[in-house]
């Protein structure tokens, strides 16, 4: 009975600032950006939350428990693309105003523009899905609901939460989370280090970073799908529209590229010794921790999960609204953006009740993310001269074979999807090359 009181006054709390925050919202842009008034503890709170959602710490956990240490590169490729970030955002705060999309609009046309707008929030079905899946699983992890009704229960809520307040109850609550998430971990870490099998753990090595199941081309492949949607994401463009400034988005990115690092040691080893105990996460904390500290745990994994669950909603309803609104700053935008966070909302629970591997349902949406807007954001931003006309059909083109090359490796044909994954990026970039290879 205490666990599932403690569950549901988290999320009253949770929805109570949702429609406290509503109250305060006056024009689109608060609701959008937090009318750009953040500081750097807000950015960066919020920023370190959203990366820190149920895909990377649960999929982190479920990747170190099979892969063993070089599950370390999940995150460590998440903070490479940070670190590649930071002396590039700040043409992301000079060109860009509300979405992504607006960005390759004013970099390559209204066609563009519109064409993004469509596929990402398609794209992102997959990573609001995966936070779904995860906060079911933690729920079901506890022993009183089955994922089905946990995954209805936790969709409704990320519906609510993110329907209300917008930006401004995302940015009131996800540097609490933030803290939430990082005390959790320390709790759980410090725990397993004082107990007997800590010393049964296999030691990290460096040839512990590579092993059967994770090759080289496999980390090639991360990089390729994951990091760089830490250099070219709406999730983390967001944030940075936010800031109040330039010095404050970029200060922001180097202090979460910097935690991630010693975030990823504690999660991959945390995955290595609950593997060796042959139990899920949530019973491994369970067993491990004092009624007080697994309480604390279980609340930063929740919290982890929402952050990254609202943010990835609404940049999709945002984005979404945009193409049919026109202008997110007409008044009529706003009400637009509530009925897509419910759709988007909606469908993202249907994926989650049938896809239920938070991994395969991240990944699956990011390959195709990927191959299809990293190289044109990258030239747009960086000022290369490219053929416009070819913009789309780069997009296109490079997002279906790179989704093509993950469904291949899901059905075991390893080699063959990673080459396609890899191949993609040179289908966009010729595209864009075409007969066009000089500089600006």
């Amino acid at each position: 009975m205490q666990k599932e009181l403690t569950i549901l006054l988290y999320f009253l709390f949770i929805v109570g600032i949702g429609i406290y925050s509503a109250f305060r919202i006056k024009k689109p842009s608060d609701y959008y950006v937090a009318d750009k008034k953040a500081g750097i503890w807000q950015v960066s709170g919020s920023l370190l939350a959203t990366i820190l959602g149920g895909s990377a710490l649960m999929g982190t956990i479920e990747l170190s428990q099979s892969r063993g240490w070089a599950a370390l590169w999940f995150l460590f490729s998440a903070a490479i693309g940070l670190f590649i970030l930071a002396p590039i955002s700040k043409y992301v705060s000079r060109y860009g105003n509300y979405t992504l999309p607006e960005l390759l609009g004013k970099f390559f046309g209204r066609k563009a523009e519109r064409f993004s707008t469509v596929i990402i929030p398609l794209a992102w079905l997959g990573i609001v899905a995966a936070q779904i899946i995860a906060a079911a699983q933690i729920l079901q992890g506890l022993g009183f609901i089955s994922y089905q009704n946990a995954a209805i229960l936790s969709g409704l809520v990320f519906i609510a939460y993110t329907l209300l307040g917008g930006q401004l109850s995302i940015l009131k609550t996800d540097t609490l989370q933030a803290v939430l998430i990082i005390s959790g971990l320390v709790a759980l870490l410090f725990f397993a280090i004082k107990s007997p099998a800590h010393l049964q753990v296999e030691p990290l090595k460096f040839s512990a970073l590579f092993n059967s199941k994770f090759s080289i081309v496999d980390l090639i492949v991360l990089l390729m799908t994951y990091s760089v949607t830490f250099i070219v994401g709406p999730d983390i463009y967001s944030r940075l529209f936010c800031a109040r400034s330039e010095k404050t988005a970029r200060r922001s990115i180097l202090i979460v590229a910097s935690i991630l690092i010693p975030v990823s040691f504690a999660l991959t080893y945390l995955g290595v010794y609950s593997g060796k105990e042959n139990e899920g996460i949530m019973a491994f904390a369970g067993h491990l921790l004092p009624n007080w500290a697994y309480g604390l745990f279980i609340a930063a994994l929740l919290s982890a999960v929402m952050s990254s669950a609202d943010t990835t909603l609404l940049t999709s309803s945002m984005i979404l609204s945009e193409l049919f609104s026109g202008n997110l700053e007409n008044k009529k935008s706003l009400p637009l953006t509530r009925w897509l966070v419910v759709i988007i909302g909606l469908l993202s629970l249907l994926i989650a009740l049938y896809i239920t591997s938070v991994i395969q349902a991240l990944l699956l949406a990011l390959s195709f993310f990927s191959g299809a807007f990293v190289v044109p954001v990258l030239c747009g931003l960086l000022s290369f001269k490219v053929n416009h006309k070819n913009v789309i059909r780069a997009m296109f083109f490079g997002g279906i074979t790179a989704l093509a090359g993950k469904l291949l490796t899901i059905f075991d044909y390893q080699s063959l999807g990673n080459g396609m994954i890899i191949f993609s990026y040179f289908v966009n970039g010729s595209f864009l090359l075409y007969k066009r290879n000089s500089f600006r």
